[in-house]
């Protein structure tokens, strides 16, 4: 998806948060460097870990449809394109609500998913506890419209509160955890309010009723929210990153205030790394911005992660069509070639395992990394950044060139030009031993491969580990 201006993020619409559900992200003039030291040194790991593992998993992945978004009556001209069963939006709601009902993932095996996740080179996780249709992956005591509740035939299950199990399979591998989490909620009745100004028949991203008309049903909406973050961030272990989504509740939106602040300010007390995402929100925060289903053009000098599917959508669909990995390879360089981290989505299917397609995409991935993983972890950005062939980036002594070949027919020529400009010392080939042959020229150096690297059919990239003077 081509790169959307943010120049008007914080301005008072909606439009400029969301285009057909994918999410605008801040610009680097809007975010704010904090002031807690703590959150710097976490925003400098944050960085180095750079492939993240994001996962979108609920009732609706039953019927393979966009996650949420078919619920909101002004998304439905795009998000309900896949719905050709039922016609009439307020019958399909009901389904849509009752999902909870029906869903029974028996397949379920969080320590599966957490050796793939290991396997592929993941760092890090990112899990849907709550999207914003309101269903709660998590034991809460909020509301029963979760996976523990006796209605969701799951709750018999020894491992019914998903949350805790994911979180534990992912931590024992040694993987951090981030608690996606949707500020609003299209199920309770404190943010779609039926006997509101307006009733369900009528739905919105916002809440059916202005916050600053009726303080007191707002104000249970907020109480009810914290409580939900508390829980995740009490009760669950350690977590990383609380990573909000809905970026439309927020102040200057109809006075949608939950008063965020008290709410991660006093998680870090007693969990003091908390890194807070409040995407395209901007401010103290939103300590990383998060564009969605792109690549912004240029590097950013601030902490930033790409959220992109595996497939086509962020939720489990049928058949879906996984991207080829030597795509995934060139996505994931192109980000940390411009500073940023990638989060990879992969949705799990409604029994509860991974779709075979996305296991081998993950374990193709992992192996490419295993070779070439020292150019990716814990580098930082160099120029000339990413160039369409080139993506560079460096780390201590050493500058790293991945020479990315666009397909498998790609002729390897036996000498490779490397556009960096900086003073080289020596030249190595990740993956073979030995130093390369090369010369300087007017505007980089050409590197002689070595002739068991020149092969009939191209890899996927040559990576060029070039030692600095």
């Amino acid at each position: 998806m081509s790169e959307v201006s943010t120049d008007n993020l914080q301005e008072d619409s909606e439009e400029q948060v969301l285009h057909n559900g994918v999410h605008n992200y801040s610009s680097e003039r809007e975010w704010v460097r904090p002031d807690n030291e703590t959150t710097l040194e976490r925003l400098e790991w944050f960085k180095d870990q750079k492939l993240g593992l994001m996962m979108h998993w609920g009732p609706y992945s039953q019927i393979g449809v966009v996650e949420s978004w078919a619920l909101s009556d002004e998304d439905q001209d795009w998000s309900r394109t896949g719905i050709d069963w039922e016609k009439d939006g307020e019958e399909f709601k009901r389904q849509y609500f009752g999902l909870n009902k029906t869903f029974n993932p028996i397949r379920f095996q969080p320590e599966v998913w957490a050796d793939l996740a290991q396997e592929g080179g993941f760092k890090y996780l990112i899990f849907t506890t709550k999207h914003h249709d309101g269903f709660c992956m998590w034991d809460t005591k909020t509301t029963d419209y979760r996976i523990t509740d006796e209605q969701t035939p799951f709750h018999t299950n020894k491992q019914a509160d998903v949350c805790r199990h994911v979180f534990d399979a992912f931590r024992a591998k040694g993987m951090a955890i981030a608690a996606y989490f949707s500020k609003a909620d299209w199920h309770t009745p404190y943010y779609w309010a039926p006997d509101m100004e307006r009733s369900l028949t009528n739905t919105r991203r916002g809440p059916t009723y202005d916050p600053r008309q009726h303080p007191e049903l707002w104000e249970k909406f907020v109480q009810f929210t914290q409580e939900q973050i508390n829980e995740l961030l009490t009760e669950y272990g350690r977590i990383d990153v609380l990573w909000l989504d809905a970026g439309w509740v927020r102040p200057a939106r109809d006075g949608q205030d939950i008063r965020l602040g008290e709410i991660v300010e006093k998680a870090r007390e007693h969990q003091p790394w908390l890194l807070s995402a409040d995407r395209t929100v901007g401010g103290p925060y939103e300590n990383y911005v998060t564009p969605e289903q792109t690549i912004p053009d240029e590097a950013m000098n601030i902490p930033w992660e790409s959220n992109i599917t595996m497939g086509t959508s962020f939720s489990f669909r049928y058949e879906d069509d996984y991207k080829p990995t030597r795509q995934l390879i060139k996505i994931l360089m192109e980000v940390v070639a411009k500073g940023g981290n990638l989060a990879l989505n992969v949705a799990p299917q409604p029994d509860g395992r991974l779709p075979q397609g996305a296991i081998k995409r993950m374990k193709e991935l992992g192996a490419w990394m295993g070779v070439h993983g020292e150019a990716v972890y814990g580098t930082r950005i160099c120029a000339p950044y990413y160039t369409g062939s080139n993506a560079f980036t460096q780390k201590a002594d050493a500058v790293y060139c991945t020479h990315l070949y666009p397909s498998a027919d790609t002729k390897v020529s036996a000498s490779v030009f490397i556009p960096y400009e900086g003073d080289v010392a020596a030249v190595e080939l990740l993956g073979m031993e030995g130093q390369l042959e090369w010369t300087q020229e007017a505007g980089g150096l050409t590197v002689q491969l070595p002739q068991a690297a020149i092969t009939e059919a191209a890899p996927i990239a040559h990576v060029f580990k070039m030692l600095k003077k």
